[in-house]
């Protein structure tokens, strides 16, 4: 806990009490559906808190965002998010029931009103979001023919509309074909080792019909 409000000093109270509720969550769950590898749960709060943070050094998401998390898993980046950016709705989606569920239960026990999860395909979600985010879930190429038309067209934020992707070592070869993305070091953010090759990718999408 000590490590988010490091790189996060300005919580409010609420938050902090939050943040520290997600590590009985997160092992209470754990315990019932093996949701976390058990290496590292004991680091929840570098390897997948901190982490999920990662795109709020990227980006402040202003009151009224939509943001879609494919393939959230037990809820990364989404629940971090959600309890950064109370005023912005987040909808978390992933194919495995067991892990949807984790992730409501989460939610409720954190009393986060600005999440929706649901066991559903990306390609199969209704509706447009300002920014889609995911933590590696499938390579760039795959993920973006899953999402592109989920776009909304108008912007609010200085970046553009699109997809914030967690990944990381070298993504040449995955990003040959997408010359607008733009590759951010979380080692700049975060001192911790682990984040020495994460990086967040920005690629913009425009609106489709």
């Amino acid at each position: 806990m000590d490590e988010i409000l490091k790189y996060f000093p300005n919580l409010t109270d609420i938050q902090k009490e939050q943040f520290e509720k997600l590590d009985f969550l997160y092992h209470d769950w754990n315990e019932k559906i093996n949701v976390i590898s058990r290496k590292d749960i004991d680091a929840l709060y570098t390897k997948h808190i901190l982490h999920s943070l990662g795109i709020a050094k990227i980006i402040k998401f202003e009151p009224g965002t939509y943001v879609l998390d494919v393939g959230t898993g037990g809820g990364f980046p989404g629940i971090p998010l959600a309890i950064l950016f109370p005023e912005t709705r987040f909808y978390l989606i992933d194919v495995i029931a067991k892990k949807i569920k984790v992730v409501q239960a989460v939610a409720e026990g954190l009393e986060l009103k600005n999440v929706k999860a649901e066991q559903m395909r990306a390609e199969n979600v209704k509706g447009d979001f300002d920014f889609i985010v995911s933590r590696a879930v499938t390579n760039m190429p795959d993920f973006v023919s899953w999402v592109k038309t989920k776009i909304k067209k108008n912007n609010k934020h200085e970046l553009k509309n699109g997809i914030l992707y967690l990944k990381g070592g070298d993504l040449t070869e995955e990003l040959k074909d997408f010359p607008k993305a733009t590759e951010y070091d979380l080692a700049d953010f975060f001192e911790d080792e682990f984040f020495e090759t994460k990086k967040v990718v920005h690629l913009p999408l425009k609106f489709t019909v």
